[in-house]
């Protein structure tokens, strides 16, 4: 059944009407179409991966997503089988006849969706043929030497080629088919071309052109209504793609983007504005003990700071209980994930520190992959210090504590100038020498192949972070993707993460934005931007973000000066904060997950299903107009117990992390926990669409 909404499903052919909580499941066939499934590139693939298990539990057998065949995923990633829907089946021999390849499957993630997979490759020969077709329903025609659009070209025509053959065969089963993002455009538009009866929905994850002309240093947002914006695409040679998006978005029954300020965005850029707005979500765990996050955030926190001994031997002058950890991670994109921002930020920060005589030392690491010839010699020599010292203290620590032992059974309190002997001193005079070093520790741990262009290392060089001992703010570039097996920092990313303080992530062009996210989930605080959907989100969702720990920095509406000055306060007041301050911020935090859970932002994505039915099949289907759910009546309030915000607690200058305000004890954990919860309310009921003339879909301003 579907569940979670009130939407009054009538029949206009004089049929009974019902509620959609008694529309049953098997009357619909849901699928989903992108060139991430089972397809690890980007950011889909994460949304695809953490919703399936909410709406496979919810659509049962009748969830379907289609994707490309790859060999290699296909071994490690599908298990193949036998499809248990006829249709499906007889669909996927009759592709199989004709000389494609059609592979069938569960994918092995939560969940275990079906999957279909076309391979590209088999399918090759129809490409002059199916670029004739795209021409005839959109008159848009692709470049030879574009590899990848041809490559759509055939995905989309596949996925038309079997939505027509489900068609043909569903027996008064309606079809719905969300497609993802342009590279699953084409089976839109030939579908629709083609007149097949499904309902059409198109989601945007982020516009084609934004991301080019945001890649380009161009002030973007302050100039949206400004862009010409065929010319912004032919310069670029994107316009064919444009052009694909385009169609793809005006010949959708429902359009729908992730975010509020990706809506803006697309309104301009696309010449649509979005029907829904379908926030990204993550699959959420609850740990059966409540503080469990906590557990982990210290062990976690061990090992970085294991690593940083290593990275540090010889100036480690600074105490390790009293270093925040900061990270930023992602693509790297210079100025798109603020990567800019931040460095300038930590400038200032270090310069505040210091002006403070603060005992506090922040270490940040920059987790971004770039181009690289292998691990850095002297990273690589600080670790191999490191544990040639835990090994020194060790077998020392053995002998003392077998001498104390032997003193302590015949009764006698050990001489402790006699209960280590000259070698044990020589070993460990040794060891010291061992530890100093010439150089600064390094700014990078891998050798960087444009080490002179590098924006991050030149940002560096330019603002003189080099981990200097009298540098409060020490800076690490960690140009590869975190991995368990690494010999430097063996931590995956959620384990780094959780380890971490704080993750910071000023990004100018940033759609949804999973990293703010996952460290929310975690309960780890984090920065985020107006101009990200995150903190979009958040900022509609949460009174006082800040309290929660998420910073919403303004990179919208102020200059970039004053924007790094807000990021530099953000950060100054987040290192003034003691360590009880510190956890009760990550308390809340934590409790925001509700939030970003699927089963929450689910509805957003039935409101979607739900509108389109409405539109592609009227004389079947309508509901009342209304607008999709909102966030009013479920916002969480400003926490009231102390402290209610960081800067709402501080003292003047920053303090110990193992001070502990007298003030906390009017903090009830319990009580916030609970009023929390409650503000998560049910979700909001969806009316009727009345009869009449629509508006027809593609009947917008070009």
């Amino acid at each position: 059944m579907l569940r979670g909404r009130s939407l009054s499903v009538t029949s206009l052919s004089g049929l009974p009407r019902w509620e959609v909580e008694e529309l049953p499941v098997e009357d619909l066939l849901l699928f989903e179409v992108a060139w991430e499934v089972t397809n690890k590139v980007g950011g889909i693939y994460t949304v695809i991966q953490t919703k399936a298990k909410t709406t496979a539990d919810e659509w049962g057998d009748n969830y379907f997503l289609i994707g490309p065949y790859f060999e290699h995923n296909m071994k490690t990633q599908v298990e193949r089988c036998e499809p248990v829907n006829d249709v499906i089946r007889r669909a996927v021999d009759i592709m199989n006849k004709h000389g494609c390849q059609v592979h069938f499957g569960r994918w092995l993630i939560e969940g275990s969706p079906y999957v279909v997979l076309f391979d590209i490759g088999s399918s090759a020969w129809n490409l002059d043929r199916w670029k004739g077709d795209l021409w005839e329903a959109c008159s848009v025609g692709i470049p030879y030497h574009d590899r990848e659009a041809n490559d759509m070209l055939i995905f989309g025509s596949l996925t038309a080629w079997f939505l027509k053959e489900v068609t043909d065969h569903v027996d008064g089963k309606h079809v719905i088919a969300q497609f993802h993002e342009w590279q699953a455009g084409t089976g839109l538009i030939l579908s629709r071309a083609r007149k097949l009866p499904i309902a059409t929905i198109f989601t945007t994850h982020a516009t084609l052109l934004g991301r080019y002309l945001c890649a380009a240093n161009i002030d973007f947002y302050n100039h949206l209504d400004k862009f010409n914006i065929d010319k912004e695409a032919g310069e670029r040679q994107i316009y064919h793609r444009y052009c694909m998006e385009r169609a793809s978005v005006h010949c959708a029954h429902v359009f729908t983007t992730v975010s509020e300020i990706t809506a803006i965005e697309a309104e301009h850029m696309l010449k649509r504005k979005p029907d829904v707005v379908t926030p990204n979500g993550l699959s959420v765990k609850k740990f059966s003990a409540v503080h469990e996050f906590q557990n982990l955030h210290a062990m976690y926190k061990a090992r970085i700071q294991d690593f940083v001994r290593g990275h540090f031997y010889g100036h480690l002058d600074f105490d390790l209980e009293k270093t925040l950890f900061l990270f930023i991670a992602g693509r790297y994109e210079f100025s798109n994930k603020g990567a800019d921002i931040f460095l300038e930020a930590l400038s200032r920060l270090n310069f505040l520190l210091r002006m403070h005589k603060s005992d506090v030392t922040v270490v940040v690491f920059f987790i971004m992959p770039a181009k690289t010839n292998n691990f850095n010699v002297e990273t690589l020599k600080g670790q191999a210090v490191r544990k040639q010292l835990w090994d020194i203290a060790h077998s020392v620590k053995e002998k003392f504590g077998k001498k104390l032992y032997d003193a302590l059974l015949r009764g006698e309190i050990p001489d402790m100038n006699n209960i280590l002997d000259r070698d044990d001193v020589t070993i460990m005079k040794r060891a010291i020498f061992s530890t100093q070093r010439q150089s600064l520790p390094p700014v990078t741990t891998h050798n960087m192949i444009d080490d002179s262009t590098d924006p991050i290392l030149s940002t560096i060089r330019r603002i003189g972070l080099f981990n200097s001992r009298t540098d409060r703010v020490k800076v690490i570039l960690h140009p590869e993707f975190l991995s368990s097996t690494s010999p430097l920092l063996p931590m995956d990313y959620e384990e780094f993460v959780r380890g971490c303080h704080l993750g910071v992530f000023p990004s100018y062009y940033e759609p949804w934005g999973y990293t703010p996210a996952e460290c929310t989930v975690m309960g780890i605080p984090s920065v985020t931007t107006n101009l990200s959907g995150f903190g979009c989100f958040m900022q509609e969702h949460v009174a006082d973000p800040t309290a929660y720990g998420i910073y919403i920095v303004d990179r919208r509406f102020q200059s970039p000066d004053d924007s790094c000055n807000q990021l530099t306060q953000f950060l100054y007041g987040f290192c003034k904060q003691s360590r009880r301050q510190r956890i009760i911020q990550r308390n809340r935090t934590e409790r925001l997950s509700d939030l970003l859970d699927w089963r929450y932002l689910g509805r957003y994505y039935q409101h979607a299903r739900y509108l389109t039915l409405s539109r592609a099949f009227p004389d079947k289907f309508y509901m009342e107009p209304t607008s999709p759910p909102t966030t009013e009546g479920f916002k969480y309030p400003r926490p009231s117990s102390v402290p209610p915000s960081p800067s709402g607690s501080q003292v003047s200058s920053p303090q110990s992390s193992d001070v502990e305000d007298e003030e906390d004890e009017h903090y009830n954990e319990e009580e916030e926990a609970e009023r929390d919860r409650l503000n998560i309310k049910s979700p909001l009921s969806l009316g009727r669409v009345p009869r009449g003339k629509k508006k027809l879909h593609g009947e917008y301003k070009n």
